[in-house]
């Protein structure tokens, strides 16, 4: 028996069975992911050409695309910030691209960190159905070269779907297979 992706998973049984689940009456209202949004803020590193271009590198070989530059809005002396001066970069996932990337993350990401035990319930956003999750270092993706990273990075990635509420968001994740902490394991 082959393995099926993510993607082809959502679309046969997990739909259906999010649909009993949430009490849906149709089948287009069920929450689906829609794009994988992740973030970096760079820092120090955005002053530095080499430190700035190991970033975007990490970033490309995480991602599978290249990221943009994201730059400074306003002028802010006391962060020592001009405005357009590079402060990170950022990739947006979509499609085929996004499941590939939420699979590496649940599959060989999170179990490589050590004493993981799922994201905290204080990752999740309740008011919009997105949630976003921060990772402390990129070394947890096995695609960087960890001799070559000249900066170690943290990365938020928000995982942007059409739930309209909090728990259906939560069930749709979950069905998805992203290690979240339920209420119960919180506590204990």
């Amino acid at each position: 028996m082959t393995k099926q992706s993510l993607k082809k998973q959502y679309t046969d049984t997990f739909r259906q069975q999010l649909k009993e689940e949430l009490g849906l009456g149709n089948i287009n209202s069920v929450p689906k992911l829609t794009k994988i949004v992740l973030n970096v803020g760079c820092g120090e590193a955005a002053r530095d050409k080499n430190k700035l271009e190991s970033v975007v590198r990490d970033m490309t070989a995480i991602s599978g695309q290249k990221p943009v530059l994201t730059r400074a809005k306003k002028s802010i002396s006391n962060f020592k910030l001009r405005e357009n001066q590079v402060i990170g970069v950022k990739v947006t996932l979509r499609g085929d691209r996004m499941y590939d990337f939420l699979e590496r993350l649940i599959h060989v990401a999170t179990p490589s960190i050590p004493d993981f035990r799922g994201f905290p319930n204080t990752a999740k956003s309740h008011t919009n159905g997105n949630m976003t999750i921060g990772l402390k270092e990129q070394s947890a993706f096995h695609e960087v070269v960890l001799d070559k990273s000249i900066v170690n990075f943290g990365m938020a990635i928000t995982m942007v779907t059409t739930a309209t509420e909090g728990k259906h968001c939560e069930a749709l994740l979950l069905k998805l297979g992203v290690p979240l902490q339920t209420e119960k394991k919180a506590k204990v």
